[in-house]
């Protein structure tokens, strides 16, 4: 499990410490850490903003800090897609193969993925 600390304004207007504790385990595979309704980001408020994640969270203008598990093993076809968004992928522990429509890439720990909207699976 990972870690969050999540800061922000408190209600005296100081910096401040908002959650600290583990990412909540909201779904099955997707973690949403983190994320906002628009950009710029609105930064006022308290409330966490980590909520049951939903494939539409991709395609409503927001932001989102997703931690994704994919068991070890996986051996069936990759699902291949494309999003309306530019998404930063860290692989952290394991390894991965990026398939796309021109070939496979395998990824191991610290390999860092940038998705500029392309088909992937």
């Amino acid at each position: 499990m990972s870690r969050r600390v999540v800061i922000g304004l408190g209600e005296d207007g100081r910096s401040c410490v908002q959650f600290d504790g583990e990412v909540p385990q909201l779904g099955p595979v997707a973690q949403l850490v983190w994320r906002t309704a628009s950009v710029p980001a609105d930064n006022s408020g308290q409330h966490d903003a980590a909520v049951p994640y939903s494939m539409d969270f991709l395609h409503d203008g927001g932001t989102n800090f997703i931690i994704t598990h994919f068991p070890p093993g996986r051996d069936e076809l990759a699902f291949m897609h494309a999003t309306d968004t530019i998404d930063y992928l860290v692989v952290i522990a394991g390894e991965i193969t990026l398939v796309l429509e021109e070939g496979e890439t395998r990824c191991g720990p610290g390999t860092l993925i940038v998705d500029r909207g392309v088909n992937h699976g």
